[in-house]
């Protein structure tokens, strides 16, 4: 048994234990040396026969049952009391450890007792390994309901696959197939695809994936970064015969020629890209695209356009066409052609009526004819844009460059005061609000407060619904710590269940799932009525200790140490990213290590990066030196998220931009969004924890950045 690699670290980190600060860090952060602190822990409560035995045992046998030590683990937990309070986790643990050290009939006894006495956080887990157990004992009759509930429920590649299992020595050969198959091309990067496909094999008749499933799971093999693999698929599919005919060959051309790139044959990869654009339409856009998007990555942006175009004149039919004629558009306004992009804009707008990416498209069109300054023309798209979309993440940039089209356009003070007012009004929270109000002040008007009061926290009584979680992690079981809230949290259905429940997660430092479940049910009490218990929850003072020490050290504003943790981690510190960015600040190893090296430190290891003040001090120590060398928060936002030299190259292309207009033309779509975000959230947080001290206004200017500063 292996843990996921879900490290959680912060989960009710307030609570007395027994266990000592260093061991709990060390379970909390998966560090090498945990096990044997805990190890030692539990020899020492033996010589003074302590209280807490049975829960360090429980402790300490999950730990070794995680290196593999079943054997052990299973002598451990037989050898101590069993916890009172944990009596389902000690059976489950216990029924893991004789499962994987070959006693699969004492699981299953194990796994039964854990059914009985687990909370519904585990009952499911417990369940279906109650049915594996059984059928590993021989008795596939038994396991086979079980199981049949446990994949229905929550279906993975394990579940699915010894369920057939189960089918098939059950009688029920049909549904062993169903699940062998699902197996195969639902999980095909999992181990257990594989042997699912032997099994097929090995049916009389056998059982063997058509063209269209061999081809499913070569894309899924490339997207899991398995491009050999995808290979060795695409070959078996011919070796079977399955390629023939125009249709067929052009389509395993495509997909070769996407693992030939993957593994950095690109001439032969190009040869067989042309043999796919030779084929039906469906295949030779996608084909081409592939092309136009290789140009795009390599900055080759007038070939990319010219490809982009070619594509939707083409293929206006296919999804690779309202792709293309999309490009076409944005690499007109990123070239500042932007009659061009009107242009080419109106022409998507009237091919591709039904397109996911319309309303993007009427916004580009719009930033395109405010750039021409044709005021009026850019205020009619936008507001056509808030009709026909309103509900769309677009609305609030679009009210606002309406207003700020009124005041280019030459409108009354009293017309346009108003517009940028609304903005304030419909979107309180956003950077489209925090621009408005700064452009009322330019206007000499007043700024309506976008909430009239700060987040205000709740002393609540902590809920019984969450006092097993406390327990497990009084326990060092964290990770089951951290289902059971989930558990708890996934039974909450109202704004009014949601409150108090919210606030004691507060109260105990459990802001990410404070967070999290108020974006479920408290955002219309926070966003729409503006009541302050509700904002607590979206903008906390998170880990303030931490915080305020390390930007003061740092000489930078906790309030853009908030705001960028907010945007990187929604306050969890137990989050890695498919970059393996990590914790609250999401700082990546080797930035991590430059970061120590600058402060002269030792080289963290990387499962330290989750410990929330070590990342909070290297996070702040990098946003320090990104204001340092940029001076301006939307650009060491920018940085933050895009890097230091990306950030200096659009300042010196586009720095002349007023800051709106900048924000706007940044290329990449996720660094706008993740500069507007955290650029409002550090005004919200100034606003909110300011001491009603005046906000410093927000610069409406791009100063020009030093050329030497951090650049990692």
């Amino acid at each position: 048994m292996k843990w996921s690699g879900w490290v959680v670290v912060g989960l009710f980190s307030g609570v007395a234990v027994a266990q000592t600060p260093t061991t709990r860090e060390a379970v909390r952060l998966h560090r090498p040396e945990a096990t044997a602190l805990v190890r030692a822990e539990l020899k020492a409560c033996d010589a003074v026969k302590c209280p807490e035995s049975g829960r360090l045992a429980l402790l300490a046998g999950t730990l070794v049952l995680s290196e593999g030590e079943a054997l052990e683990a299973r002598q451990i937990l037989e050898s101590y009391p069993v916890p009172p309070g944990l009596e389902a986790f000690h059976a489950y643990y216990r029924g893991q450890a004789l499962f994987y050290s070959g006693d699969a009939e004492g699981a299953a006894a194990a796994f039964s007792l854990a059914v009985q006495k687990a909370p519904p956080s585990l009952e499911p887990r417990a369940r279906a390994r109650l049915g594996e157990a059984l059928l590993k004992a021989g008795k596939p009759a038994k396991a086979a309901p079980i199981l049949e509930t446990a994949a229905d429920k929550t279906p993975s590649a394990e579940l699915l696959y010894e369920r057939a299992l189960a089918r098939s020595a059950t009688g029920n050969a049909a549904g062993a197939k169903e699940d062998l198959r699902a197996v195969a091309l639902r999980y095909a990067t999992h181990p257990y695809a594989e042997e699912a496909l032997a099994q097929l094999e090995a049916l009389t008749p056998p059982v063997r994936l058509t063209l269209a499933e061999h081809l499913k799971r070569a894309r899924a093999l490339l997207d899991g970064g398995m491009a050999s693999q995808a290979m060795t698929e695409l070959e078996t599919a011919e070796s079977r015969k399955w390629v023939k005919g125009e249709l067929a060959r052009t389509q395993v051309a495509l997909v070769r020629a996407l693992a030939l790139f993957a593994t950095g044959k690109a001439e032969e990869a190009e040869k067989k890209l042309a043999e796919a654009r030779k084929g039906p339409p469906a295949v030779a856009a996608e084909a081409a695209l592939v092309t136009a998007r290789r140009a795009l990555r390599a900055n080759d942006n007038e070939k990319a356009r010219a490809l982009m175009a070619a594509l939707d004149k083409a293929y206006p039919k296919q999804p690779a066409g309202d792709e293309g004629g999309f490009f076409a558009g944005w690499l007109d306004l990123q070239a500042q052609r932007f009659e061009d992009a009107v242009k080419s804009f109106t022409l998507y707008e009237q091919r591709y009526p039904r397109s996911r990416r319309r309303d993007e498209g009427m916004w580009f069109r719009s930033l395109a004819l405010l750039r021409l300054e044709r005021y009026a023309e850019a205020r009619e798209s936008l507001e056509k844009l808030v009709d026909s979309f309103p509900r769309s993440s677009l609305v609030p940039q679009a009210r606002y460059w309406m207003a700020r089209s009124q005041e280019l356009g030459g409108a009354s003070v009293d017309v346009v005061a108003r517009a940028y007012e609304t903005v304030v009004a419909v979107s309180p929270a956003s950077f489209y609000s925090l621009l408005a109000s700064e452009r009322l002040r330019a206007l000499g008007r007043p700024v309506p407060p976008a909430f009239p009061e700060p987040p205000k926290q709740l002393t609540v009584a902590r809920p019984p619904d969450l006092e097993l979680a406390v327990a497990l992690s009084e326990a060092g079981l964290f990770p089951d710590a951290a289902e059971e809230v989930e558990s708890r949290a996934s039974r909450i259905h109202s704004p009014s269940q949601a409150l108090p429940f919210v606030h004691a997660l507060l109260s105990m430092g459990e802001y990410g799932y404070a967070h999290a479940i108020a974006a479920r049910h408290l955002w219309g009490r926070a966003f729409g009525e503006r009541a302050p218990d509700a904002l607590a929850a979206f903008y906390p003072k998170a880990f303030a200790s931490a915080v305020e020490a390390a930007a003061s050290r740092a000489e930078v504003e906790p309030y853009l140490v908030w705001a960028i943790m907010r945007r990187e981690s929604a306050f969890r510190p137990e989050v890695a990213s498919a970059a393996n960015a990590r914790g609250l600040m999401q700082i990546i190893p080797p930035t991590g290590t430059a970061i120590a090296e600058k402060l002269s430190e030792p080289k963290p290891n990387p499962a330290d990066l989750f410990a929330p003040d070590l990342n909070i001090r290297y996070g702040a120590w990098y946003l320090s030196q990104l204001m340092k060398r940029f001076s301006h928060p939307v650009l060491a936002a920018a940085a933050y998220n895009a890097g230091p030299k990306a950030t200096a190259k659009w300042a010196q292309e586009k720095g002349t931009l007023p800051l709106d207009l900048f924000v706007e033309e940044i290329p990449f779509r996720e660094t706008r969004g993740y500069v507007k975000q955290v650029v409002a959230d550090l005004y919200l947080y100034r606003s909110f924890y300011g001491g009603g001290a005046s906000l410093p206004p927000l610069a409406l200017t791009i100063p020009t950045p030093l050329g030497e500063g951090v650049n990692f």
